[in-house]
Parts: C-alpha cells; sequence; structure tokens
C-alpha cells in the first residue's frame, strides 16, 4: 500500500511527513511462522534461566554476541559458530546469543536494524521487521536461545515468541513505558544500572515490573488497546558500570547484592563486562570477565550470568550521521556498526578458557 501523504488542517500533524502501513504482527507470523523446534528450543531456554534464578541450576548464563545485529548473513554465520561453543560447555555455561535489532541513540544515529535494515535512511521498517524475526528463527532452528532489548511496547508482538531473555537497558531503565513492558513480557528481564551508575533506578524497575500494571499497546493483528499484566516475577539487575566508575568488582558486586536484600529482591546479578564496566574499551572485556569468573570461582552464587560484546571481527567501523543514501554493502563484513566488539578467536579462547576454570 503507498504510504498515505499527510494533510494537515492546520492544528495537528505539523511536522509528519506521512503515514505508511505497518505489517501487524499476526501476518508476519503466518508469512514467519514458529516451528515445532523454534519452540522448543524458546520454551527450554526460558525455563532454563529460571531455573539459573531460582537456584536449580548452578550454571552460569553468559549473554554474548554482537553490539547490535545488521547484517543477517554474518549474524546467521556469528550464531553457528556459537551454537558449535555451547555444545562444549553446555554442562556449565546457557549459551543465549545476543539479538539486539533495536538501538537507544544518546543523540542521533542508526536507530537499528528493524528500523533502517539497509542502513540507507530509507527506514523500512517492514523489511526490518522481516528480517530480524528470520535471524530469531533460524537461532531457534538450531537450538540457539535468542536474548534483545526491546525499546517499543510494538516490537514483542511482532517477536517475543522466539526470545528467551530479554534487556531494559540504562537508557530506559527509568521510563514507566519500559518498566509496564517488563511486567506483560513471558520471559525473564534484566534491567540495567543507568548510565551513570545508578543502580537503584534498576531496583525501582524491578519492584515496578513484578507488579500488575495497565498500559496501551497492540494485540496481534494490531489494533490498539489496553494491556492488563500480571507482573513478571523472573527480573534481575544487571551492572553495566557507569559514566564515572566501573562496578564489576567483588566490592561492588557484594554492595549491589545487600541493595538488593533491603529491597526484598533476590541477591542473584547479571555483570555486563562493555559499557562502563570495560571504559569503553571492548579489549578490556576479556579482564572484566576473568575477573567475574573468578569471583563466581570463589564462591559468590549470587553472579548468575556475564553479558559480553563479540563479533566474527573485533573493534567496529563508522557508518555516516546521515544516512541518506549509504550503502551498506560497502562495510566490512562481520564487524560491528555500533560499540566495538571482541572477535571470535578471542570469544572461543575466552569461554573455553573460563569452562576449565570452574571446572578444577
Amino acid at each position: 500500500m503507498a504510504p498515505e501523504k499527510n494533510k494537515s488542517n492546520g492544528i495537528v500533524d505539523q511536522h509528519i511527513l506521512e503515514y505508511k502501513t505497518l505489517t501487524n504482527p499476526h501476518d508476519l507470523k503466518r508469512d514467519l511462522p514458529q516451528t515445532d523446534k523454534a519452540k522448543e528450543t524458546v520454551r527450554c531456554g526460558r525455563k532454563a534461566i529460571k531455573d539459573i534464578l531460582d537456584g536449580k541450576d548452578s550454571r552460569t548464563m553468559i549473554i554474548i554476541g554482537p553490539c547490535s545485529i545488521h547484517d543477517t548473513k554474518s549474524a546467521e554465520e556469528y550464531a553457528t559458530k556459537l551454537k558449535e561453543l555451547s555444545n562444549k560447555v553446555s554442562d556449565k555455561f546457557l549459551i543465549i546469543m545476543r539479538t539486539y535489532f533495536e538501538k537507544p541513540r544518546t543523540s542521533i544515529g542508526w536507530k537499528g536494524f528493524i528500523y533502517d535494515p539497509d542502513l540507507n535512511g530509507l527506514n523500512d521498517i517492514n523489511k526490518g521487521l522481516h528480517l530480524s524475526r528470520e535471524i530469531l528463527l533460524h537461532n531457534a532452528g538450531i537450538g540457539l536461545p535468542s536474548a534483545t532489548e526491546y525499546l517499543e511496547a510494538f516490537t514483542p508482538q511482532y517477536n517475543s515468541d522466539l526470545i528467551s531473555w530479554a534487556a531494559i537497558g540504562a537508557r530506559t531503565v527509568e521510563s514507566p513505558q519500559h518498566r509496564q513492558l517488563a511486567s506483560g513480557l513471558s520471559m525473564p528481564v534484566g534491567f540495567k544500572n543507568g548510565t551513570e551508575g545508578n543502580i537503584k533506578v534498576a531496583i525501582n524497575a524491578m519492584l515496578s515490573a513484578r507488579e500488575r500494571h495497565s498500559f496501551l499497546g497492540i494485540n496481534e493483528l494490531g489494533a490498539p488497546c489496553i494491556v492488563n499484566t500480571s507482573g513478571n516475577p523472573y527480573t534481575h539487575l544487571v551492572l553495566r558500570g557507569g559514566d564515572r566508575s566501573t562496578n564489576y568488582d567483588e566490592k561492588n558486586v557484594k554492595e549491589a547484592q545487600t541493595l538488593l536484600k533491603a529491597h526484598q529482591l533476590s541477591p542473584k546479578l547479571m555483570i555486563d563486562c562493555n559499557h562502563g564496566n570495560s571504559k569503553k574499551d571492548h579489549g578490556q572485556q576479556v579482564l572484566v570477565f576473568k575477573n567475574i569468573i573468578q569471583q563466581i570461582k570463589n564462591g559468590n552464587k549470587g553472579i548468575i550470568g556475564i553479558m559480553i560484546e563479540s563479533n566474527l571481527n573485533s573493534g567496529n567501523q563508522p557508518i555516516p550521521k546521515d544516512l541518506d543514501g549509504f550503502d551498506s554493502t560497502k562495510l566490512e563484513y562481520g564487524t560491528s556498526v555500533t560499540d566495538a566488539c571482541i572477535d571470535w578467536e578471542t570469544t572461543e579462547s575466552l569461554l573455553l578458557d573460563a569452562y576449565r576454570t570452574l571446572g578444577k
């Protein structure tokens, strides 16, 4: 259907250029249905995460993968490698791939694969929803659970049936909309501390997400509706450091766990190796990861997960601030276009070394 050009009446829509018809979730799922294998992957992934949070499973969750997905082929290649590695360490680690399709921007820039899959400023959201679901189906089809960050209340209707773990990020953790959204999600949700390092905002978000909420959303047919939720009991804290300091070390971790207990919350948490904890130096993720593994080995069973940003190649590459007409085929294959990542060889070595360390 052709875009509907805006016809302002002089009062509303003064800055709207046009409206485009959005594919509804039902039609997208009809075109790209969840297979029995995919359903089993999601079901088992969610159960394993819940068992870890409940203390029934002693493994450590590893949420690992690209900072953001921007290319279908490289994402599926990475997933295949990760599944092979997962099979080698599955008795100690629950491996879940980062499949982040929405990117919050501090100011301006590429907003993510769902919003602009061709990285050219055309913002073909229907295509982005289609391609991102294809990637999730690929992962689930090979038995690899997926994780994502949600920015919009609409997005879960399009892909949550393929997601085992979700995040509410540092830039949205204070948002009432995202706390309400988390209260209705069917998978466990991790809340990151604020960008400046504030843990209390994440704790408040967890407390809020456990309660019932009513908010505006859409149903599977894409119709606007009032969403009433029961609250999500499977939420947890994610320490990601802040603008001025890290918080992955033993002292900060124990202080965070004490604060969680003071609010009658489980002291179990995840630690993000990148962002503030790596001081935005992707190579430092290796040192952070090894420190966390040692804390686990030393007996801190409250550390139930670790997050790492990893890709086929190390580092990152720039994309223009003005995306108009940009040709994404000129990008280096397998290299991040957002935050810098460690490469696959480093990733594999890091996880196998950690596996041996925890096995001693």
